[in-house]
């Protein structure tokens, strides 16, 4: 995959959620979005 610039849309890629359903990023625009990272270095 490319590397993305900033100010340019990201393309279009799934990943599996924790459930194993797949989700989109084209499935995701427009809608308001909440990223969360747990940083496993302090345990």
């Amino acid at each position: 995959m490319p590397r993305v610039s900033l100010n340019q849309k990201a393309p279009d890629f799934s990943l599996a959620d924790y459930r194993g359903a797949t989700v989109r990023l084209a499935d995701l625009r427009g809608v308001k979005n909440v990223l969360l990272v747990f940083n496993r270095t302090f345990t």
